[in-house]
């Protein structure tokens, strides 16, 4: 599992690729990360989350929205990221883990939010592929 920062005007975007799903959940989420902050410490506890939605399109959005809000309410940067997704009844979930490094030990830029603008998540002869637009 890869992952890419791309520029997006005055955004910024990752492109994100693994073998399943959940890998390209986690390695987009580690983007996200490494749009905030590029030095991560080795400080941090692990957490874990669950997310719910009607398409894989909408879970990985709220997936990352969920990591964002974990890092406001929480006050740390989710990295390390594990995920595994599957589909669940008529809808998808993601159940997945991060390590939390308090926000006080990094520098970091603030990604306010995960847009819908552009995004992109489709299966590839080698595995998934995501492309997510984060405003910063």
């Amino acid at each position: 599992m890869t992952f890419a920062l791309r520029e997006h005007t005055a955004d910024v975007a990752v492109e994100a690729t693994g073998d399943s799903l959940g890998e390209t959940f986690a390695a987009t989420a580690d983007g996200m990360a490494g749009a905030m902050c590029v030095d991560v410490p080795s400080d941090g506890d692990r957490f874990d989350l669950t997310v719910a939605a009607e398409s894989r399109e909408s879970l990985l959005f709220d997936y990352l929205d969920e990591l964002i809000y974990q890092r406001d309410i929480r006050a740390v940067l989710p990295v390390d990221n594990c995920a595994t997704v599957e589909q669940s009844g008529d809808g998808w979930a993601v159940e997945a883990s991060a390590r939390g490094v308090p926000l006080n030990l990094l520098s970091a830029r603030e990604v306010k939010a995960v847009t819908y603008s552009e995004m992109r998540l489709r299966e590839t002869d080698d595995g998934w592929h995501a492309y997510v637009v984060l405003d910063v």
